[in-house]
Parts: C-alpha cells; structure tokens; sequence
C-alpha cells in the first residue's frame, strides 16, 4: 500500500511557503483538501499495516459529566486531579509518570464530574509518537477538554493545539451549519444565507478533491475552507476547553502574567499550594453549561439534597425522557418553583425551559 508521507510533507511545505489573499484562497483551500485527503489515507494505511486502530485507551464514562485533563508530560496534571478528586494519582518529579488512563470524581455543587489523568502527550502525538494518538481518542468521549500549561513553558500551547486539530478535534469551536446532500447528477448546486470569502467554484473543487461531484449544498456558517473540508469530513469532535496555567507557585508575577497573556489562559492555579483550586472548579462547572433542578412529589417536600444535573436550555420534556421513556406520553402538566417561573408553582408544559435552581413537580396522568 503506497506511503503518503512524501506527499503530505511537499503539499505542507507548498501551504507555509503560499502567502494567503484573495487572489490564492482558492488555490489555497484546494491544497488543503487534498492535503486532508492524504492525511486520511495515511491513517488507513498505517492501522492495516499494523493492524492497530486508534483506540488504545477505554473508559467508563461516569458521573454527570466529564472532564479529561491534557497537556505534555510534567505540567503537574496528577497532583491537580488529586486536588480537584478523591484520586490518587502517582506524582513524581519526571516524564511520563502517569502510563494509563486514571480517573477521579469530583464533586461540586451536587454534580458528580469525571476528571481523567491521560498520559502526557508530546509533539507528533496526532501521528502516533509515544502514546499520543489514543490518549488524544479519549478526549473524543470527553465533555470538557482542561488543557494544562506550565508556566515555565507557554510555548507548549501551540503545539498541543496543533495535536488536538491534527487528530479532528475542534475545541471552543461550534459546528458550522452546513449541509451536504449527494445527488445522482446534476453537478454541484451551492446555497448560501452568508457571504464567504470563498467562491463557488473555490467550494465545488474541493468537494471534488473528496470525490463528490454531485451535491445540494446548504450553508448557513460563516466558513472558511479548513471548515468546509471539516463538513465534507463529518468526523470532527467539537468540544469546549478551558486553557489552565499550573504551577505558578514557581515563577514570580511577572512570568506568570507573561504567560497567561501569551497563552489567553482562563485561569492560572497551583495545585500544590492550593491556589485558585476551587475557581477551577466553579470554572469547569459553568464551562459545562450545568444547571440544577430539585425533583418534588405532589404534597411532599423537594428533595433539595440530590438534584438532577441537566445542561442549560433544557426543558421539562428533556427532564420526562431522562427520567423514563414512557413519561413525556403520559405527562398531564408540570409546577415550577424558581428562576424560570413566573410565580411559585407556576402551571407549566413540556417546551418550558428550566433554569438553575428550580423546583419542579411532575403530574402523569
């Protein structure tokens, strides 16, 4: 089976040496399609080479949520989980101490959170150096993605960056609106609601790259082509991030407000002397677009210790199919006290959206 590599690394050499205006975008967006294309065959040609696919690591998912903590090795990873969890993680001053996937619960506002502690990844992780390409699969199942930075090294970022691209993770980034219909004939057919920088032809030639030379194509995103290639692609995860800055109990102010400048960091924390651990925790509790509603029985008290744990936007007809498939058709009306309620014990309906801290009360018939 043919290797790709020489390919893939003159098309990159080919995209760093092009200077992007509107005159090259279109030439550009087609480099990067076939460029994706190879990168694709390489994969495949890799694991039927040696029969491995990219699925080394498997762990339960548990808990409400949750959360898997990456960066390169050293950059005090298990002693964070350590202090954000029960876990006890292996800590020790040199690489690569944590071998395997360790897992930890933390709780925190009656929210059951899962953190995960995965080998520290290195450059190449996406191609497979060290252990990078299944601890980079795990994140796949993970809702939150705690990207760790030491201090001392803010350079590091962009390189974990590129690995979490390289192996089609988008993080802090929504999926566009795009639609993509393949046709019997009739060529490519391109509707848009935006304006884009890229043309129709621009866009048709790429889906040509991919072997599509028929299509509907719908876009309601502002897009560029990496996005489009995406969308043709349809395997992209896209989840949210929160960028950490750890051990700044090592550099004085000045570096670390260097730093977490140079990186954009959310936050900037020690775990080992215990600073900002619990902002950390507030911020992976809102970064996960949590929400809390007590359950109540008709003529009973709410059970104000044990809430359910619901994403922001839903509804109580997402609370009737969590609790039971059969609720929703046998769902008379509900009662809401709280936020979202305009009085206590408001009459309400399944399209009704709740909000932190409601009490809700179901009747079924």
């Amino acid at each position: 089976m043919a290797d790709y590599s020489n390919q893939i690394k003159e098309l990159e050499k080919e995209l760093s040496t092009t200077k992007y205006n509107k005159a090259t975008q279109g030439h550009v967006g087609l480099v990067k399609a076939k460029l994706a294309v190879l990168k694709e065959k390489q994969v495949s040609r890799t694991q039927q080479k040696t029969g491995k696919s990219d699925y080394g690591y498997t762990v339960r998912r548990s808990g409400d949520a949750t959360v898997l903590l990456l960066g390169f090795p050293s950059t005090g990873k298990s002693t964070i989980l350590n202090k954000l969890t029960d876990a006890k993680s292996e800590v020790a001053a040199y690489e690569f101490t944590t071998l395997t996937v360790i897992p930890g619960v933390m709780e925190y506002k009656q929210a059951k959170i899962q953190i995960l502690d995965v080998p520290g990844i290195v450059s190449g992780a996406a191609s497979g150096k060290g252990r990078g390409r299944e601890v980079l699969t795990v994140i796949r199942n993970a809702d939150l993605v705690l990207i760790i930075v030491d201090v001392t090294h803010p350079e590091h970022y962009t390189s974990i960056l590129r690995e979490v691209w390289e192996s089609g993770i988008r993080v802090n980034k929504t999926k566009p609106e795009v639609y993509i219909k393949k046709t019997p004939k009739g060529g490519v057919q391109i509707g848009r609601t935006v304006n884009l920088d890229l043309s129709d032809e621009n866009l048709a030639q790429i889906l040509r790259e991919f072997k599509i030379n028929n299509a509907e194509v719908l876009i309601r995103s502002v897009i560029d082509a990496d996005e489009f290639i995406d969308c043709i692609e349809g395997s992209k995860k896209y989840l949210p991030a929160i960028t950490c800055l750890s051990k700044i109990d090592l550099a004085t102010t000045e570096q670390v407000d260097k730093a977490k400048k140079m990186i954009n960091a959310d936050i900037a924390i020690s775990a080992e002397q215990d600073i900002n651990i619990n902002s950390l925790k507030e911020l992976i509790f809102q970064k996960l677009n949590f929400i809390r509603v007590y359950m109540k029985e008709p003529r009973k008290e709410a059970d104000m210790n044990v809430p359910m744990i619901l994403q922001k936007g839903s509804t109580i007809g997402d609370v009737c199919n969590k609790l039971h498939r059969d609720f929703a058709s046998k769902f008379k009306f509900a009662r809401v006290w709280g936020p979202s309620a305009k009085f206590s014990g408001q009459k309400l309906m399944l399209s009704h959206m709740l909000a932190d801290g409601d009490i809700l009360e179901l009747h079924l018939r």
